[in-house]
């Protein structure tokens, strides 16, 4: 069966996130979505763990529902910890993702985890112990959990990034990098530009939303045709199966917010090649960049860009239907008009994703006005432009020429 996964998303107790990231509004977003199988997310924290126990009921093998709703949404169990520790003679700092088949595996993985840091403190619990000692912790409680590294670019937060990363999986993981079956490619990251290192040929590359909103639920997601239980996604993951694992849905990686080198404080962004010639410091203030993800993939890069392995995942990159919209409109993305357009459409078409992937041009200049029906297609031919993103800062993606909107609706009524 075919389905969208999203399998990183953070609940109303972790930092910086919405409080209306509660379970019954999770069922809901995720079905304007299209999302099939949804993350509740931050099972680590005791309250929300609580939560998730009195509210949800067991479905599929190793899946879950929200008691009462007839949506179809399944939820996963899975979430996200931060590692803060030393190893090599530096400060590590990674981020992992720990996905689990049962409440009863939670239960023996927060207990251990519970013994080492303040599961209480954040959604997102920081451990101080080492990463490989997370995955043995995880694959004692059962051995169909899994951890895979999150956004395994960024910075200051992952396993390969520029500040306080490893060169390698194996330099992370030790002899226990053979169980780490798949990373998170992020936001400042695609498909293509991990295709570059060889040590990733062995390993599924996923992608999430790592939403702390209801809209941002499904910005990256996968897309998998098999059967639709935790044993069916974690084999599809760890098998690499092009057959079940279909394809993922992508940021346009320029649009994250870590992708170009830059200097947030001064607005200074910068290209891999002036970074080098300015020897990674800021020329307005001297003090060093934040390298972004373009500049340390090209570090660890062992192959030249547009290099495509045998057995790859598929990707395809889009924009979130909203931001289409009001760019369209040529209005906020939080305007008014954008929420009664997006809802017309969902109600004419069915979920996002199904107007973003698979309606026809014609079935969407029926829906909706032609220059929205024209920014979808375009986002789908990637004809788009985009400032990228730096040093914390989302980039900006324009789909339009300003004032480029208003010459399309007379177009299509002349014709």
């Amino acid at each position: 069966m075919k389905f969208v996964g999203d399998f990183h998303i953070h609940s109303k107790y972790a930092r910086a996130t919405s409080k209306d990231m509660n379970v019954e509004n999770l069922d809901k977003w995720a079905k304007t979505k299209g999302i099939g199988v949804i993350s509740p997310g931050d099972f680590t924290h005791p309250v929300w763990f609580k939560e998730l126990q009195e509210k949800l009921e067991p479905t599929e093998s190793g899946l879950y529902k929200l008691k009462g709703s007839a949506t179809g949404t399944r939820f996963l169990l899975t979430t996200e910890i931060s590692c803060i520790y030393s190893k090599g003679g530096r400060g590590r700092r990674v981020h992992l993702l720990i996905f689990a088949p049962s409440f009863q595996a939670v239960e023996k993985i927060n207990t251990q985890l519970g013994w080492r840091g303040n599961l209480k403190s954040d959604g997102r619990p920081i451990i101080g112990i080492d990463s490989k000692e997370v995955l043995k912790i995880v694959l004692d409680a059962h051995e169909d959990c899994m951890v895979i590294p999150a956004h395994a670019w960024t910075p200051w937060f992952s396993v390969f990034g520029s500040k306080s990363g490893f060169n390698s999986i194996q330099e992370c993981f030790d002899e226990y990098a053979k169980y780490i079956y798949a990373i998170e490619t992020g936001l400042s990251s695609d498909p293509a530009m991990n295709w570059r290192l060889s040590q990733l040929d062995n390993r599924t590359l996923i992608s999430n939303s790592d939403s702390h909103s209801l809209a941002k639920i499904g910005r990256e997601a996968n897309v998998f045709d098999t059967e639709v239980s935790y044993k069916g996604i974690a084999e599809a993951i760890k098998k690499k199966d092009p057959s079940k694992f279909l394809f993922t849905v992508e940021f346009f990686p320029e649009e994250g917010k870590y992708h170009y080198d830059g200097h947030r404080l001064c607005q200074v962004s910068m290209k891999p090649e002036e970074s080098k010639e300015h020897n990674n410091v800021c020329p307005k203030c001297g003090r060093p960049l934040t390298i972004g993800v373009l500049n340390r993939v090209a570090e660890l890069a062992d192959r030249p860009e547009g290099t495509t392995p045998q057995g790859t995942t598929p990707f395809k990159s889009l924009i979130p239907l909203e931001e289409i919209i009001a760019d369209a409109l040529g209005v906020g993305v939080i305007s008014r008009r954008v929420r009664e357009e997006y809802e017309k459409l969902i109600h004419t078409l069915g979920s996002e994703f199904e107007i973003l992937l698979n309606a026809d041009q014609s079935s969407l200049q029926s829906a909706t006005l032609p220059e929205i029906a024209e920014g979808i297609i375009r986002v789908r031919e990637r004809r788009v432009q985009i400032e990228p993103g730096y040093d914390g800062e989302y980039g900006k993606i324009k789909i339009f020429e300003q004032g480029e909107q208003q010459a399309i609706t007379p177009q299509k009524s002349l014709f």
